[in-house]
This record gives C-alpha cells, sequence and structure tokens, in this order.
C-alpha cells in the first residue's frame, strides 16, 4: 500500500519538474510585468520608452500583440505585431538555416597493416567515389593482436593513400594512432573547412 502511494508521490512530483508546452517563449500582452518598456518596430510612429500600460493600449488599438523581443535590455524592448505570424516566421527562418546547414558524411576505409596492392587500388577507387560525392574520407590501419609491432608499415601505408589522392582531398589529420587504429582524416579539395 505505502509502495504505491510513494509511486503517484514520485509521479506527480515528475509531472511539476517538466516544462509547460503551452507557455509562449515570449512575454505577450498582459504577462509583461515591468513598468516601462522600449517601443521598436514598423507600426510605431515614435519610437522609444513608453509606460507598458500605454503600450499595451497602442497594441490594442492596433488589434496587434506587444511582444516582448529582448527582455535583458534595460527598459525591456517590444514590438507591436502579430504573434501567431511572428511564431511562424521564426519557426520558418529556423527550418531555412537547419536546410541550408552542410550535412558531413564521414565514410570509412579500413585497412591491414599488411594489405596487398590489389586490395589497395580497389580501396583507392573508393575513396575517390567518396569524395567526388563530397564525403570526407576516415582512412585507418587496424592493427590485430601483435600486428601492432608494424605501425611504422601502417604510417607508410596511409601516407601513401594520402599522396595518392593528393589531387581529390586535402589531408585534415596526419596519420595518428589511436588505441589499436592508425587513423588519417582527408576532406574533398572542393568542400570548405
Amino acid at each position: 500500500m505505502d509502495v504505491n502511494n510513494n509511486t503517484n508521490e514520485n509521479s506527480a512530483s515528475n509531472s511539476t519538474r517538466q516544462p509547460r508546452r503551452d507557455e509562449p517563449e515570449h512575454r505577450i500582452n498582459n504577462k509583461i510585468r515591468v513598468p516601462k518598456v522600449r517601443l521598436v518596430g514598423d507600426n510605431i510612429e515614435a519610437p522609444g520608452v513608453y509606460a507598458t500600460a500605454e503600450a499595451l493600449k497602442i497594441a490594442d488599438a492596433l488589434d496587434l500583440d506587444l511582444v516582448e523581443i529582448s527582455p535583458n535590455a534595460e527598459p525591456p524592448v517590444c514590438k507591436i505585431l502579430d504573434y501567431q505570424k511572428f511564431l511562424y516566421q521564426l519557426k520558418k527562418k529556423a527550418k531555412e538555416m537547419k536546410a541550408k546547414a552542410v550535412k558531413t558524411v564521414v565514410k570509412e576505409i579500413r585497412f591491414g597493416p599488411q594489405t596487398d596492392d590489389h586490395d589497395y587500388e580497389f580501396k583507392l577507387r573508393h575513396a575517390k567515389e567518396f569524395l567526388g560525392e563530397g564525403s570526407k574520407v576516415k582512412a585507418y590501419v587496424f592493427f590485430k593482436g601483435r600486428s601492432i609491432l608494424f605501425k611504422e608499415q601502417g604510417e607508410i601505408l596511409l601516407l601513401r593513400f594520402a599522396n595518392d589522392l593528393e589531387e581529390f582531398a586535402r589531408v585534415d589529420q596526419m596519420p595518428r594512432l589511436e588505441g589499436k587504429r592508425m587513423i588519417l582524416m582527408l576532406t574533398p579539395k572542393s568542400q570548405k573547412k
């Protein structure tokens, strides 16, 4: 019986910790509780500092919302605008920014410390394809067991790989041993850092 009561109390306390989703991101209209605000924007004939009540009357007369844009300023900066339209434009801008963000794809190519020439050429062709697509290439030599003794061979192999791809890519990271892997990072030459 006590266990159930504790569980109910915990679930009730957990629900109070979560932020409410129906609260707006910005304070609007009567939620702005400071004595004075600085009005800016297109709808204002005389931008400047106004009493909050007066700013609310101006917004009401225009049938728009008083929205706090910069709450940390002294006095807080507010705009008179249609709040729903403002939120829509913010979401639209965020979506555009996300679409414009460059998505970097990293393709991995794995070698052994004693990779033969046929395998090397096969992997070199794949690396050229990946770089041509605009993907970064992470080439690494994986050392199993006692093959760590051949780390010099692994480094020579990766340097040869970088040299063969010189016209397609630039080296971001020279061969470096990380645990049982020696890693080389390549970026396509057409891609900016």
